[in-house]
């Protein structure tokens, strides 16, 4: 019974931004545990193919689809497409996002709304579009992945905070209007993980890594397999009565005020 729970075998899942980082570690986990994988990315054709390989070489049937998430035109007709080639979305990871990062006064504000368009709206187009679908089969997992920056200010990504600040209370707003058409709207608010993308500010006496060693309770940095698990929960029958919550993986982090360095 409690494996039938977590079970999403065939399930189609649309993972926005899912080449790389923290987006491929959510899809990968998803697939593993038996997900079909939406491959999305905007960058470039050649990436997204390279990324669907690597899917394929961990045995998850995975397919590309390049389009930006920011343009409503272009997420209508990726959707249309999806369904008409693979089949109907069943599981929904808005993921993509980007971060500027520049202090507030410097900053123009055509980057701000840059950033707000792909890390709020963005989650919103794509959602609009394919909740539809999930209205009428009256099923389906929307997740928002949201960040410890929703909760916490730091300086120079006020404009990152404010879109995922505004991603909380957006995926609120959608649990309030959609749950009672059986659709689950949750999100995940990552922590700092150990990827490819972090190696370089993890090495034993980077300044960086020892602020993350010194403010995380667990005293590490989160491994991306945490991550897989909170979205393998999120998008199974296990969360069918959680709606409108996140879920923060940050190995304590925002359960803590931190430590002066010198205290054990």
């Amino acid at each position: 019974m409690s494996q039938e729970l977590f079970k999403i075998t065939g399930k189609i899942a649309l993972v926005t931004g899912s080449t790389h980082g923290l987006g491929k570690a959510m899809a990968m986990g998803l697939g593993k545990a038996g997900a079909i994988i939406i491959v999305n990315g905007n960058s470039s054709q050649d990436k997204i193919d390279i990324a669907v390989a690597e899917y394929k070489k961990e045995g998850i049937l995975a397919y590309g689809y390049k389009f930006n998430v920011a343009d409503e035109k272009e997420v209508i007709e990726a959707i249309k497409k999806i369904e008409t080639e693979i089949g109907n979305i069943d599981i929904l990871v808005n993921n993509a996002g980007i971060i500027k990062r520049t202090p507030l006064v410097d900053m123009e504000v055509k980057d701000f709304k840059q950033v707000v368009d792909i890390d709020l709206v963005s989650p919103f187009i794509v959602s609009k579009h394919v909740v539809r679908g999930m209205m009428n089969r009256k099923e389906g997992k929307i997740i928002n992945i949201c960040s410890m920056m929703s909760e916490l200010g730091r300086n120079s990504v006020g404009a990152y905070a404010a879109a995922k600040g505004g991603l909380v209370m957006l995926t609120k707003n959608m649990a309030t209007e959609w749950a009672r058409f059986n659709i689950q709207i949750n999100g995940i608010g990552p922590g700092y993980f150990a990827i490819s993308q972090t190696e370089p500010i993890r090495g034993d006496g980077h300044p960086f890594n020892d602020f993350i060693i010194n403010r995380t309770p667990a005293k590490k940095w989160g491994d991306p397999e945490d991550l897989a698990g909170a979205a393998i929960f999120l998008a199974s029958k296990a969360s069918n009565f959680v709606n409108g919550h996140i879920l923060y993986v940050d190995g304590g982090i925002l359960a803590t005020i931190g430590k002066p360095s010198n205290e054990e």
